[in-house]
């Protein structure tokens, strides 16, 4: 196994970390209150399995498509960014589950990630890019959902 897919585990289990500190402290009220995010607790629980998902298959495609797998390190450090500390800072203070892991690990070992794999500016774009696409996915999914067009309760 190389270095590359070690820290790929580590983004894993950081993420789990990462998945309980937002459970235990109530992520889904935050969400809707800050951040005015209609989420339920069944999308958590959705999203956060899939990124697990998401991350162990990063593991295994390290060696072929690292820029690809880099993306789960790129989700940790956008996650990180504009989803905790951000908030956080525009709210003045106000705690968002999931700050502390993502300042004490998804920072730290995002970085250290990217680094080891010691990419190209393109691999560095294409990570970001999957990132975003990989934290936009899900929130763009429950922000539709509130358009009647997506309503299944509906008749016809």
């Amino acid at each position: 196994m190389s270095h590359l897919q070690t820290m790929l585990w580590l983004c894993v289990v950081a993420y789990g970390a990462h998945v309980v500190e937002e459970f235990v402290f109530d992520w889904k009220n935050w969400a809707q209150q800050v951040l005015r995010l209609p989420a339920r607790w069944d999308d958590f629980y959705i999203t956060n399995c899939l990124v697990i998902v998401v991350g162990i298959v990063a593991v295994w495609i390290a060696p072929e498509y690292p820029a690809i797998a880099l993306g789960m390190p790129a989700l940790m450090l956008i996650n990180a960014t504009f989803m905790h500390i951000f908030p956080f800072l525009l709210k003045r203070g106000r705690f968002s589950p999931g700050l502390i892991t993502s300042v004490l690990l998804f920072w730290p070992i995002g970085f250290h990630t990217m680094a080891a794999a010691q990419p190209s500016g393109r691999d560095v774009t294409v990570a970001l890019i999957v990132g975003a696409l990989l934290l936009a996915t899900p929130i763009g999914f429950i922000v539709l959902k509130q358009n009647p067009y997506f309503d299944q309760t509906r008749s016809y």
